[in-house]
């Protein structure tokens, strides 16, 4: 009697290995990192309409990241934080590789800016004496937009120019150069207090400037 030889598991796994490969997963994760990666390419070639399209993208992003790991803070510090990650994002975007992923470029900023923004917490409710504080985010919701102040790289640089030079100066060291209140105050002779007044008017003053221009 001739052996039966049963195909039906080996057509049924041929069938599945070939719908496997058809159909491979997609990553969304992957997906949303190139498209980020070309927007910052494109933006680092000059297009502003990119530029403005990645930070409107990034601060929904990164405010939920800010709040998912740091639910304690109040909402008017994650948007500071917020701003000071997009501000360095800008600072630095020219040493970001489009041939590498965007993701952990980015969280490196925002761990070191949320990092710094903690410790500057702790010591403010530690070892600095009780000060009026002044609010660098602004009162509404649209107003704390990134994309209305950060939309133009160049009339970010000339707004900042125009300020006087006391607020010129708190904002290049506390926001650009990322010294600390202590540091600045050293290296300025202006004291903290005087500081953070300056940054706070100059926040306001190139808010202002750059909403005119948009």
């Amino acid at each position: 009697m001739g052996t039966i030889i049963n195909l039906s598991n080996g057509a049924a796994a041929g069938g599945s290995k070939e719908a496997g490969t058809c159909h491979q997963r997609i990553d969304p994760m992957q997906v949303q990192d190139r498209h980020l990666a070309n927007l910052m390419q494109s933006a680092q070639d000059g297009d502003s309409a990119a530029y403005a399209q990645l930070l409107g993208e990034l601060t929904p992003l990164l405010r939920r990241t800010v709040r998912r790991r740091h639910g304690f803070l109040p909402p008017q510090e994650v948007e500071d934080i917020i701003q000071e990650i997009l501000l360095s994002l800008h600072t630095a975007r020219a040493t970001y590789d489009p041939g590498h992923l965007f993701f952990p470029w980015l969280m490196a900023i925002a761990r070191n800016r949320t990092v710094d923004a903690l410790r500057r917490r702790i010591r403010r409710s530690t070892h600095e004496i009780a000060v009026e504080q002044y609010d660098v985010t602004f009162p509404s919701a649209d107003t704390n937009s990134p994309v209305d102040v950060y939309r133009d790289p160049e009339a970010l640089r000339q707004a900042i120019g125009r300020l006087p030079q006391g607020q010129r100066k708190a904002v290049e060291m506390l926001k650009l150069r990322e010294m600390s209140l202590k540091e600045a105050a050293a290296a300025t002779g202006m004291s903290i207090s005087a500081l953070k007044v300056a940054v706070h008017r100059a926040m306001k003053s190139l808010h202002a400037a750059l909403s005119h221009e948009i």
